[in-house]
């Protein structure tokens, strides 16, 4: 019978391990020196910066511990994030999960074929469509961790999916999603699916 409740618990993702609850009033104090780079309320105006706002709380604090550890390589951010704790993470990703994200526009010259990748991916090679994990309208899927991508820079998405592609960016997991996605994908593809997901809301 224990047995059987210990899978059961597993089963449903439930152990002993605590996990820090984000507190989005404490982060937004402990988010201040992000405003720099990614906007006061995450709706970053430089485009090489990614938008946080509205970014599913999971997925930020996935990236915010692997920005920390090392895992993911940000140059902008190094040492940043050094001091501090799991809670203090948590608090920002719950800060930026709370705002309303803002959405750009998308060059109409390429915006039929990112559409096509996007909602119908390139199946005669294996590639699947975006929206399996990041949803039709680009919201993403919070409580799997899969990141909200309508709305987000061009120029930020085609420099991930550029890095998954070459493997400068290797923090998908050991089922290499992204990377593997990314391999089938040109320079041109890129950059239409990118375009795309801009305007994408």
């Amino acid at each position: 019978m224990n047995k059987l409740i210990v899978s059961l618990l597993l089963t449903l993702g439930i152990t002993g391990v605590a996990h820090a609850a984000g507190d989005a009033a404490a982060g937004q104090a402990k988010a201040a020196v992000c405003g720099a780079c990614h906007g006061p309320d995450g709706n970053s105006m430089a485009p090489n910066f990614p938008k946080l706002a509205g970014q599913g709380e999971r997925y930020l604090n996935k990236q915010l511990h692997d920005i920390k550890s090392g895992k993911r390589q940000v140059l902008e951010m190094t040492g940043l994030l050094t001091n501090l704790s799991d809670q203090d993470l948590a608090d920002i990703a719950a800060y930026f999960a709370s705002q309303k994200g803002s959405v750009g526009a998308a060059d109409p010259k390429v915006v039929a074929r990112g559409e096509e990748l996007f909602r119908g991916g390139k199946l005669d090679q294996g590639m699947p469509a975006c929206t399996g994990c990041h949803s039709p309208n680009g919201t993403g899927n919070a409580a799997a961790g899969f990141p909200h991508l309508g709305g987000q820079h061009a120029q930020y998405v085609t420099k991930q999916l550029t890095d998954f592609r070459e493997g400068n960016r290797t923090n998908d997991g050991d089922t290499m999603v992204m990377r593997s996605i990314a391999a089938k994908l040109s320079n041109k593809d890129i950059e239409a699916v990118s375009s795309y997901i801009q305007g994408l809301h």
